[in-house]
């Protein structure tokens, strides 16, 4: 009976936190996006936070996307090969990326990178007061300090997955023009017959939805931290997590609406 009622409770609590969790972040969706258009608008916290988030995020994108197309091509070639179909590996390379794993390996890592880097940030200004500060000096820290953030992330994942989508593309026309012997303009002309509107707009109609995750879940847990230093950690970890599993259900959902149920 005791492991029973110790069961219960302990399902009860994750419930209550998990409805407390989506209770925050929709509060603070918003609160966010009432203060979006209140003065004053702050133009350069929004462009010192699309520095960090977008430009500085580059490098690691762009190599992280150059790979990936690279690996996609070397195993669609392992399979094309056995079937004499080597010309199809431009169409797809560019429809995984564009439709899929562009804007989601960006997301995730600008997630890791930047998400985490939020939070960690808030936390600390949390648990020192600073945030308490703010508001003692008449500032709202949904203004000052949610909003840029928040527009940095949104604006700069769909430019970034850009980048990403481009770069990736590259490294599968590296592989099969220097060890395939597929001409230069054949794969390109594949490419671009492969795309249609549809694979680009979705891709960044995705990464819209995902930098709104991204930067409303590490705020919210940001501001939400307790605890000193060792809340700032878990809170971080919290962050990242929830996020990584948000990203991928909003995929999931996304992908599904898109090929499925809007044809």
């Amino acid at each position: 009976m005791i492991f029973k009622r110790n069961f219960y409770i302990a399902i009860g609590a994750k419930i209550v936190n998990f409805i407390h969790f989506f209770g925050g972040l929709f509060s603070l969706a918003v609160q966010t996006f009432i203060q979006i258009p209140a003065k004053p608008y702050g133009a350069k916290r929004i462009f010192e936070q699309a520095k960090k988030i977008g430009v500085d995020s580059l490098p690691i994108v762009s190599l992280v996307s150059f790979f990936l197309g690279l690996i996609l091509a070397l195993q669609t070639a392992y399979i094309m090969q056995k079937m004499s179909s080597e010309i199809y590996i431009a169409s797809i390379v560019a429809a995984s990326l564009t439709r899929e794993l562009g804007p989601v390996i960006t997301a995730l890592i600008v997630a890791g990178r930047c998400g985490a880097g939020i939070t960690a940030e808030l936390g600390t200004m949390t648990v020192t007061e600073q945030v308490d500060a703010l508001v003692t000096l008449g500032s709202n820290p949904i203004k000052y300090l949610v909003v840029p953030r928040y527009l940095a992330v949104t604006f700069m994942l769909p430019i970034l997955t850009i980048f990403a989508n481009a770069i990736g593309i590259y490294g599968g026309y590296l592989l099969c023009v220097n060890r395939l012997s597929i001409r230069s303009n054949t794969y390109i002309s594949m490419t671009f017959q492969s795309l249609v509107y549809k694979d680009v707009f979705t891709g960044l109609i995705k990464t819209f939805f995902f930098g709104m995750i991204i930067a409303l879940v590490a705020c919210y847990e940001g501001l939400a931290v307790r605890g000193g230093a060792e809340g700032v950690g878990k809170a971080t970890t919290k962050s990242v997590v929830s996020t990584f599993i948000l990203i991928i259900i909003a995929d999931c959902f996304f992908t599904a609406l898109f090929y499925f149920f809007w044809v």
